[in-house]
């Protein structure tokens, strides 16, 4: 079922754009084969409906830790006490005003959410938990995963028909 109903072309496109979404509109018609108008038009289009939402840098943590820090990275899993539907969106909307939380997943089973933080040490993360599990009643268990090495890292969605 493919209700924005995409032809390969757009798959072609967001491929292209969520491997390097600084491409020129030139460059992205050429290596679609299209042309720049309708390349141009055509990712308005895909930005329109949603598939796009927002086009960012990706910054080398490992690099910046070694100038201003934001060397540690944490993968936390969450438990709450009650997991009825206003609890649930009221701790997510606890963690949409931290920067330091990169991601945040409602996963089941197990726990109720994992985050990805970064923080720029460990005194930073424990007053982050401070700020976010420790203060907030609901939260019964906070179980972290410290990482020592990033292996993998990426946004990309694999998309059908595209290598």
């Amino acid at each position: 079922m493919n209700p924005l109903n995409l032809d390969n072309i757009d798959l072609q496109l967001l491929n292209q754009l969520q491997t390097d979404a600084s491409l020129s509109n030139q460059t992205l018609a050429e290596r679609v084969f299209v042309s720049p108008p309708t390349c141009l038009r055509r990712v308005k289009r895909l930005k329109d409906v949603g598939l796009i939402e927002r086009e960012i840098a990706v910054l080398s943590v490992d690099t910046l830790a070694g100038s201003i820090g934001y060397g540690l990275t944490a993968v936390v899993e969450i438990t709450l006490d009650r997991q009825d539907q206003t609890a649930l969106e009221a701790f997510e909307q606890r963690v949409q005003h931290e920067d330091a939380v990169q991601q945040c997943y409602r996963v089941s089973p197990g726990p109720d959410f994992c985050l990805i933080v970064h923080a720029t040490s460990m005194p930073d993360y424990l007053a982050l938990t401070q700020r976010l599990f420790t203060a907030d009643a609901n939260v019964r268990n906070v179980k972290s995963f410290f990482s020592i090495k990033r292996s993998k890292f990426g946004a990309r969605v694999p998309l059908p028909g595209v290598p």
